[in-house]
């Protein structure tokens, strides 16, 4: 599995757990967690922690012939509560392996 790191931000504990449950649940291929709570910074959802808001990238064998809203899903269940109770906003870029970003 490859993981790249996107942002210069130092990585948090709501952010390495994303990581974490991610790696466990769906196994990706690659994977590229980003913080953007930064640009949120003030705005509606962002809850002082500095994780807040996070963009996803994954690659998962486990999205061949699913559906894009079914692979948000997948993403989601992974993630659990964090999306109730940590999370305000995530984007999902999934994709299945040979498709292109």
């Amino acid at each position: 599995m490859i993981i790249q790191y996107g942002d210069s931000m130092p990585k948090g504990p709501v952010h390495q757990e994303i990581e974490k449950r991610l790696q466990a649940e769906l196994s990706p291929i690659s994977l590229n967690v980003i913080n953007d709570s930064a640009s949120h910074h003030g705005h509606a959802g962002d809850d002082g922690s500095g994780e807040s808001h996070f963009t996803v990238e994954i690659e998962c064998a486990e999205f061949v012939g699913q559906s894009r809203l079914n692979r948000q899903r997948m993403v989601n269940k992974a993630l659990g509560d964090l999306m109730r109770e940590k999370v305000h906003a995530m984007a999902i870029k999934a994709r299945a392996p040979g498709e292109h970003p």
